[in-house]
């Protein structure tokens, strides 16, 4: 009877515990989940190929880390309710959800994703080009050539954006699947990252683009929910973008806040609002963690509801 009460609460607890270490920052790379899967990604060449081969030895490189993945964040998980049975006493319990959500933490990001911000908006107060080299840093366009409003468009896109990719879907997939949902999750995103262009990396990147858009298809819709009001302008704007799911976050963000945002010669979300203004960056952070946080509450409470 007392591990029926206990229990549920391990995977709550913890969601609160990896925001609250998230204000700390961002762990050494050394020691970074998230980089160790970039460099395992990096490792893979697989150009040159015929479409055929690639998307096969995609797929396969993609499924051989996935399983690498969700056996270590397993492992771990396991060897946390091994060790302190959370189940047999309150400060177990507590135990337990410190040490998880401390694992949890580098697989979000929302200070990080915050601080890129301002610093793209601090960057443009110096210079024009020092604010696009500094977007240069989170965006895979060219930024060259943009304009300032341009600059602060695709900083407001972006972190609209990565509050799914960085925390609502990292959550989401936590309060599914423990651990090993999340590490999976933050896997197949940056599989996605860094494979899935439509250039000559298209087919063997196939997989990965389409496993993350199966992976943020929920937790993107989510995010916009927590940003804006749902609605058919929204439903609209959405579908704007060639992305099934980022979409979504972004055109919740242009909503809510009355701005236009796009990409020049790809997409112009909310076409009819005004431009974005360098006082702007203080509302979306604001409008961001007001998402985070309520994201976070009810993500938890799904994580009790499927265990109790």
């Amino acid at each position: 009877m007392q591990a029926v009460s206990l229990m549920p609460l391990l995977l709550p607890l913890a969601v609160m515990v990896a925001l609250l270490v998230d204000r700390l920052g961002e762990p050494p790379g050394w020691m970074h989940p998230v980089v160790g899967m970039g460099r395992f990604l990096g490792w893979f060449r697989l150009t040159g190929l015929p479409a055929a081969a690639a998307f096969a030895a995609g797929a396969l490189a993609w499924l051989l880390g996935a399983a690498a993945v969700v056996f270590i964040a397993l492992w771990l998980e396991g060897q946390v309710l091994l060790v302190l049975q959370p189940w047999l006493s309150p400060l177990r319990l507590a135990g337990a959800a410190v040490l998880v959500g401390v694992l949890l933490k580098p697989l979000l990001a929302w200070r990080m994703l915050a601080d890129e911000a301002r610093a793209v908006e601090d960057a443009l107060r110096e210079s024009l080009d020092a604010g696009r080299a500094r977007l240069s840093r989170l965006v895979s366009r060219d930024t060259s050539t943009l304009t300032d409003i341009e600059v602060r468009e695709a900083a407001i896109e972006t972190l609209a954006e990565n509050l799914n990719d960085s925390v609502i879907a990292p959550l989401f997939w936590f309060a599914i699947a423990g651990l090993p949902g999340a590490a999976l999750y933050r896997f197949a995103n940056t599989a996605d990252a860094m494979w899935g262009y439509r250039d000559e990396r298209e087919w063997s990147g196939k997989w990965a683009a389409r496993a993350d858009d199966v992976l943020s298809w929920i937790p993107a819709r989510l995010t916009a929910l927590l940003i804006a009001r749902p609605s058919l302008r929204l439903l609209r704007e959405a579908r704007r973008t060639p992305s099934p799911n980022s979409g979504w976050p972004m055109a919740a963000m242009a909503l809510r806040l009355g701005v236009r945002l796009g990409k020049p010669g790809v997409y112009t979300l909310h076409a009819d609002g005004r431009s974005a203004r360098p006082d702007d960056l203080h509302a979306v952070l604001a409008v961001a963690w007001h998402a985070v946080v309520a994201g976070a509450a009810l993500i938890a409470g799904l994580a009790w509801t499927l265990r109790s």
